[in-house]
């Protein structure tokens, strides 16, 4: 049980995952850590300095608060800026909601080579109102007491300091109809706002390999350090590396 809750940092769901305990700590063994001697020198991404925004998948809840952030850190020289919190928003006025966190915990001073944030799949757990797009482009029109509003306030607010690519970025999920309209939105504020998005939640290899190994993930949502290694890192490494070398 202690290595479980060593493992389980933050989740807050220690009871639903205690049955596959066998299989989260099969997947949390030190030889799928992120490692320094696997760093590609070669990589393009080498150097580039990217600001992660997110909650639990961002921040490696059950894999000993390890996520692709550090994978693209230690095996790929990507300098990053990881602000992440287990169980938050993008919606509200709350200390923890990703609007507040990016405003009060990051400094406008960072040089940044891009932005990366998770599209949430607690707001819906949270029941934030999911909102809807605004016709506007102006930082003070947006509702980010609602989802969609969070979600353009964001991007306003990066694109106002640091004018960088931003990239959004959805989760592996068991069927959610929640999470799947929010996705949709998603691509309706790309074309609008010319952002990037790495969709994991619609990446058919990605979901048979986590389907096809148990290791893989600590439930529908959480990835253990093997399912960072083999899902979500190759993605994230390929997509970055287009985006920011393009």
């Amino acid at each position: 049980m202690n290595k479980l809750r060593t493992i389980l940092q933050g989740t807050g769901t220690l009871i639903s995952l205690i049955k596959n305990t066998p299989n989260i700590i099969k997947g949390n063994k030190d030889e799928f850590e992120p490692n320094e001697s696997y760093l590609d020198k070669n990589s393009n991404l080498n150097n580039k300095r990217i600001l992660f925004l997110g909650s639990s998948i961002t921040y490696g809840a059950a894999s000993k608060g390890n996520s692709f952030v550090e994978f693209l850190n230690k095996e790929y020289g990507v300098d990053t800026i990881k602000e992440a919190q287990s169980g938050t928003t993008l919606a509200g006025k709350q200390n923890s909601s990703y609007v507040e966190r990016l405003k009060s915990k990051v400094s406008t001073e960072n040089i940044l080579d891009g932005f990366v944030c998770q599209l949430s799949t607690n707001d819906g757990r949270f029941n934030k109102p999911i909102g809807s797009i605004s016709e506007s482009y102006s930082i003070n029109d947006f509702d980010t007491e609602t989802t969609i509003g969070a979600i353009e306030f964001i991007i306003s607010y990066v694109k106002e300091n640091w004018d960088r690519p931003i990239i959004f970025y959805t989760c592996i999920r068991d069927k959610d109809p929640y999470y799947e309209f929010l996705i949709n939105k998603l691509l309706e504020i790309k074309n609008k706002w010319d952002i990037h998005i790495i969709d994991v939640w619609g990446d058919k290899r990605i979901n048979k390999l986590a389907k096809d190994d148990n290791t893989m993930m600590a439930d529908d949502a959480h990835p253990t350090q093997k399912g960072y290694r083999y899902l979500y890192t190759p993605i994230f490494s390929e997509k970055l590396n287009d985006i920011l070398n393009d």
